[in-house]
């Protein structure tokens, strides 16, 4: 016949079996790199890439979002063509371009089988944020079942003449795989017109940057409305009553309207104040 003490030792067994197997679980050692992480990092082309996507989106879907910080005006870009000196793979590449200036990020159509030679003749308008003098253009070679490969890149800045409000036609040395300024060139076509202020809202305290996807039709510049009506400055309060001048006139029969008045103004409509200064000029007299 089994004991209590059997039935302790039992009990006592079983729990440590079960404390064994949730060790046995438990993952013992180094923990791996990506331990509670949510995602992976994203690499500024690929933050880019998803900027693009967002951007076209909202393109296509008519939503324009602006920025309301300062503008220096309106900037159209015209990416013509590019002579590539390679082409990179066993097919003719499928070249795009992607142009990031300021929070803007645009990309053009994909000359299927540009080759060395695409042409894209893709003209947009963004907002030229004051102080942005420069932009960075990326041409990829579009793949359909892996990653789109980068095969050409340059950092350019907006001549001066743009910001004078003259039209700029140049072909700029584009880097890559080759070398710093070896791999081609890329005609870009800049001009840029200044905005109307009273088409331009400024806040007047900071608010965060958007993004504004360059739409690539030209119109005008859309009014930017205030999120609230100006605030008026409330009215200025009255120094006092007609009931305190009546009340300090029953007190004071004999003085004269004006010199009440006076004398409430100078004590900035404080009753007590006044009644003092009356009852003085009358001990002096």
């Amino acid at each position: 016949m089994a004991t209590t003490n059997d039935f302790a030792a039992s009990g006592s067994q079983q729990t440590e079996a079960n404390s064994q197997n949730r060790r046995n679980q438990v993952m013992v050692g180094e923990l791996p790199t990506d331990f509670l992480r949510t995602g992976p990092a994203l690499t500024q082309e690929q933050e880019d890439e998803r900027i693009a996507r967002i951007l076209q989106a909202q393109q296509q879907a008519g939503v324009n979002v602006y920025s309301t910080a300062n503008v220096a005006g309106r900037l159209s870009i015209s990416i013509v063509q590019a002579k590539l000196n390679k082409n990179y793979g066993l097919t003719k590449m499928d070249p795009y371009c992607r142009v990031r200036i300021g929070h803007t990020v645009f990309e053009t159509p994909t000359a299927y089988n540009g080759a060395k030679a695409p042409r894209w003749n893709k003209t947009v308008t963004t907002y030229l944020p004051v102080g942005v003098d420069s932009m960075y253009i990326e041409i990829f070679d579009e793949r359909s079942f892996t990653m789109d490969d980068r095969i050409a890149w340059a950092h350019i800045k907006i001549p001066e003449a743009v910001m004078a409000g003259e039209t700029s036609d140049n072909w700029y040395l584009l880097s890559g795989r080759l070398g710093d300024d070896k791999e081609g060139t890329v005609n870009i076509v800049l001009s840029l017109t200044a905005p109307v202020e009273s088409n331009v809202y400024t806040y007047p305290t900071p608010v965060p940057a958007m993004y504004y996807p360059a739409t690539g039709v030209a119109g005008p510049m859309p009014v930017f409305q205030p999120p609230y009506p100006p605030q008026q400055p409330p009215p200025p309060r009255p120094l006092y009553t007609e009931e305190d001048l009546k009340m300090v006139k029953d007190m004071f029969p004999n003085m004269e309207d004006e010199v009440i008045k006076s004398v409430m103004e100078a004590n900035r409509g404080n009753k007590d104040a006044t009644i003092n200064s009356l009852l003085s000029m009358n001990s002096d007299e």
